[in-house]
């Protein structure tokens, strides 16, 4: 006789369907086959958002429960901390703030978002972050010492 515990979260939760999960930069992490890979993420937030259980999602994934929540501790973590919690509902007031070490970590790293199809996890796309390299110029240009009238070569270059 098996017997099945209530879920213990109310109904709305139970019911609560998401058919968008954010884009999010992965946790920079030293690469390791093992280890938490930007894919293994992506993955652990589409389970995450099929199941609604973080032992579950992790799991699904091969990694443990305490091991995603050392992840979410973790510098740079601030979008998959995001998206984390948009998947669970959790409230949130303060966007990450958006550094320009975090702008070359979207460069480099491209944003990975899981997809979703009914309500079940089916796929992660990586794209490029095309945004992040445009917000990076725009603050490297500002950062630049304004020009210098002063020479006389570009004078005749403006002729």
């Amino acid at each position: 006789m098996t017997s099945r515990r209530p879920d213990p979260r109310s109904r709305a939760v139970q019911n609560r369907r998401i058919s968008r999960i954010p884009a999010f930069t992965p946790v920079p992490l030293r690469p390791r086959a093992d280890g938490w890979t930007p894919v293994r993420q992506a993955e652990f937030l589409g389970y995450l958002a099929e199941t609604r259980c973080i032992s579950k999602a992790a799991e699904h994934v091969g990694m443990s429960r305490d091991s995603a929540y050392q992840l979410r501790r973790k510098p740079g973590a601030e979008e998959f901390v995001a998206a984390w919690d948009m998947i669970l509902g959790v409230p949130t007031s303060q966007q990450p703030k958006i550094t320009l070490e975090s702008l070359f970590q979207r460069i480099e790293q491209g944003r990975y978002r899981p997809l979703l199809r009914d309500g079940r996890y089916v796929a992660t796309i990586k794209k490029p972050d095309n945004s992040a390299l445009l917000s990076a110029l725009a603050r490297l240009d500002r950062l630049a010492p304004p020009e210098r009238d002063d020479c006389p070569e570009t004078e005749d270059y403006r002729k």
